[in-house]
């Protein structure tokens, strides 16, 4: 270990931060910490290159692999990725929220990273219900009742479907692009072509070439998403390198294809989620206290935050984020993230 990394650690060891220590962090790279009149996101000024230990535990149909970080007995966070993105997304949101002194928790959706199915007969389901009901599952096995909720991507829709359907498991949320829940009936719909020329991966994957196209090519395929979603964001191979290996999980192929299939109407879901998702069809308010985010560079499809802002019923802030923020706005702009989650958190 090189010699600056041990000075640095020495000195995270002799400095306290919000009263969390190094192991209780559970992370590598925290270079600092500042005094105690910063604000609570930045007194862990972070340099984090990796979670140090994933954990497992069994939740309904899936073993699930997570980072956790922060102290045992504080407030619980739930931080969770989109496609093709991974926990990686959330390395340096953790230290700062662990430091301000809470529960974080990150865990990879199915199809990610080290998560696994427990029984091969499981139909490797990605209709938008069953990854909510994964992160409530994952929240009954560690005992957690409630927690604030923070996603972008699939993790936005995720958490905007658990303060939908599940309000009294969500203290707050902070969701990137704002209120993604959908359903196949709205899906049916045609857009402007503009429009329809930006999700034309999921035209792709509704055929047997799309398909195979992914399963061969799936490492190029999502660093070309990447780029596309985050136009401006000059991330190197070392960064998407590190969460390119979520997408080696054995079923990643299977459940991303499912879920952009079945917002067609392609194929089915699973028929203990159709109640869940007639509700959902109806496009439910969120009461939850909530923060939007949307980025000023985001290259993927999203709404207007005007189109969706009277979904949330309940305290309510929307952030636009500039300097070139793209799609994955965790990873490009992880203070202002934390930030979000802290001020959301008093609200509640």
């Amino acid at each position: 270990m090189p010699d600056s990394i041990n000075t640095r650690r020495r000195a995270l060891l002799r400095t306290t931060i919000a009263g969390v220590s190094l192991m209780e962090l559970g992370l590598s790279g925290l270079v600092r910490a500042q005094s105690s009149d910063t604000t609570a996101s930045t007194k862990a000024a972070t340099r984090v290159t990796s979670f140090e230990h994933i954990r497992q535990v069994n939740a309904g149909a899936l073993n699930i692999g997570y980072a956790e970080a922060g102290p045992r007995n504080g407030p619980v966070v739930i931080l969770l990725h989109g496609w093709p993105y991974d926990i990686y997304s959330f390395v340096e949101i953790a230290p700062m929220l662990a430091a301000a002194g809470y529960r974080v928790i990150v865990p990879y959706l199915r199809g990610y990273g080290t998560t696994r199915f427990l029984s091969p007969d499981t139909p490797r389901n990605g209709q938008q219900a069953v990854v909510a009901a994964d992160i409530i599952a994952l929240m009954d096995a560690l005992k957690i009742d409630k927690a604030v909720l923070g996603g972008f991507d699939w993790g936005a829709r995720t958490v905007n479907i658990m303060a939908a359907l599940w309000p009294e498991r969500c203290k707050a949320m902070v969701s990137v692009s704002g209120y993604l829940i959908g359903s196949q009936q709205a899906n049916k719909a045609p857009l402007p072509p503009k429009a329809e020329l930006a999700w034309w991966y999921q035209f792709y994957f509704a055929t047997e070439r799309g398909q195979a196209g992914y399963e061969a090519n799936r490492y190029d395929f999502n660093k070309l998403i990447w780029r596309l979603a985050s136009p401006t964001w000059n991330f190197d191979d070392a960064t998407y390198d590190r969460s390119a290996e979520s997408f080696k999980n054995p079923d990643h192929v299977a459940v991303v294809i499912h879920n952009y299939r079945w917002r067609l109407g392609l194929v089915n879901g699973e028929p203990q989620y159709d109640e869940f998702e007639k509700r959902l069809a109806m496009g439910p308010t969120i009461s939850v206290p909530t923060i939007t985010l949307e980025g000023d560079a985001n290259g993927a499809p999203h709404p207007d935050p005007a189109a969706y802002a009277k979904k949330f019923t309940g305290k309510y802030e929307h952030r636009n984020i500039g300097g070139g923020i793209g799609h994955n706005l965790p990873q490009e702009a992880p203070k202002a993230f934390a930030d979000a989650v802290i001020d959301v958190a008093r609200l509640a």
